[in-house]
């Protein structure tokens, strides 16, 4: 009996060793070793705080679309909702001279809507997949925001208004400290809340789940229009670090959200993945670009280097899954030898 609950001690102590997130938080080790090998002005702590203002606008969307990918869904939308948004947002206070508080509650309204029409549609024609759906209104937003400001730019926004994309909390960009508040929300709604697990249960099986008397069209609706609501806050922050806006806005964001929650461990086909996993892959990303950023790599060059990252988050899962399989085989062959 002692034997095996050694075994089982140590069968546990190797599944924790070999979740995901540590090989994520390995990979972000040593990217930043040779980040700091390849550029001497990586190594500056108010150099890396600040470069997180270049990415940590896109990082809002990847909390919901986290909650969209476990359901084994996918929204290609998102870059088109934050342009529309960020748009509306400009002829709000510029043509239309509301106040700018006012202009970016319509902001968050605007994105809001979009994410729900998403989901209306969704789970209305049931037969269209979610990809379908997405990449259509994805033309239509974006075509509608081109129809509002054409090819022109807005801005001459408030002074005040910058402080959401540059400002600082003591030494701290104040987006940091949004996202971190942002991604505890939605961590404690994935992990800690009955929501949460609705949404697994509908990622592993939606008929079992709908049987089961899951509202799971109530809860793609939230998802979705959630997802809406994060693109608009990302609005609100990228248009405010750029100091204006265009129709062609946050172009590829939607591939790049998607490659950061696809490396997070978030499984494609549904049911699985962590929040903090999609966290990180964020930051690790976010600073893999800046570090080649500061040594002038081609833009296609970074891209290839995401992309075998991309590969190689597919590739471990599956020797890690063979490995678990490995290690129980053994430990009942061990147990059965003990009997």
């Amino acid at each position: 009996m002692a034997h095996q609950n050694n075994d089982n001690k140590i069968l546990k102590l190797k599944n924790f060793f070999f979740q995901w997130e540590w090989v994520l938080v390995l990979l972000f080790i040593a990217i930043n070793i040779i980040n700091a090998s390849i550029s001497p002005y990586y190594s500056n702590i108010s150099g890396l705080l600040d470069a997180t203002m270049t990415f940590l606008d896109k990082a809002f969307i990847v909390l919901p679309m986290v909650f969209v990918i476990i359901l084994g869904d996918i929204d290609v939308s998102v870059s088109s909702i934050v342009a529309l948004s960020s748009v509306i947002m400009a002829v709000s206070y510029n043509d239309l001279h509301l106040p700018m508080e006012l202009a970016m509650i319509l902001c968050l309204i605007v994105g809001t809507l979009c994410g729900l029409l998403n989901g209306l549609l969704i789970v209305k024609f049931k037969e269209l997949s979610a990809v379908i759906v997405t990449v259509s209104t994805q033309i239509i937003y974006r075509g509608i925001a081109y129809i509002i400001l054409k090819d022109q730019a807005s801005g001459n926004f408030p002074q005040w208004f910058s402080f959401l994309g540059w400002g600082y909390v003591g030494r701290i960009p104040f987006i940091i400290i949004v996202f971190a508040i942002c991604a505890v929300i939605f961590s404690l709604l994935l992990h800690k809340t009955t929501f949460g697990r609705y949404v697994y249960a509908m990622g592993n099986n939606i008929t079992a789940s709908r049987f089961s008397g899951i509202q799971v069209d109530k809860i793609k609706i939230i998802v979705f229009t959630l997802t809406g609501f994060m693109s608009g806050v990302t609005a609100l922050f990228l248009t405010s670090r750029m100091g204006s806006t265009r129709p062609n806005i946050a172009l590829g964001y939607e591939l790049d959200v998607i490659a950061m929650v696809v490396l997070g461990g978030v499984s494609t086909s549904g049911g699985k993945g962590k929040m903090i996993g999609a966290i990180i892959s964020a930051f690790l990303i976010g600073m893999l670009r800046y570090g080649l950023g500061l040594v002038n790599l081609p833009s296609q060059t970074i891209l290839v280097i995401i992309g075998l990252l991309l590969v190689f988050s597919v590739m471990i899962p599956n020797v890690r899954l063979t490995i678990k399989k490995a290690t129980k085989q053994n430990l009942a062959m061990a147990n059965d030898k003990s009997d």
